[in-house]
């Protein structure tokens, strides 16, 4: 299974990405070892999931999030 998230860096700015392991992901990001923005940007948190049945569904959901407005990211996130 596929998931695709948002994370809250620590400067308030949001990242999207995919992973097949969630809870390891967010460490990885945490440790400085994730993404490049991230890395920049830490500590991060978990702000919203959502299960993907592959990593093609994961990354055409995640291109969809990445170009929405950050009001229609926080809308996500608080659905």
């Amino acid at each position: 299974m596929w998931f695709v998230y948002i994370l809250r860096c620590g400067d308030g700015s949001l990242y999207t990405g995919i992973t097949k392991g969630l809870e390891a992901r967010v460490k990885t990001h945490n440790a400085g070892k994730g993404a490049k923005y991230t890395r920049a940007h830490l500590p991060v948190t978990l702000a919203w999931s959502e299960p993907a049945a592959s990593e093609s569904d994961a990354k055409k959901r995640e291109a969809v999030i990445k170009k929405m407005s950050r009001v229609e990211k926080m809308k996500l996130i608080a659905s």
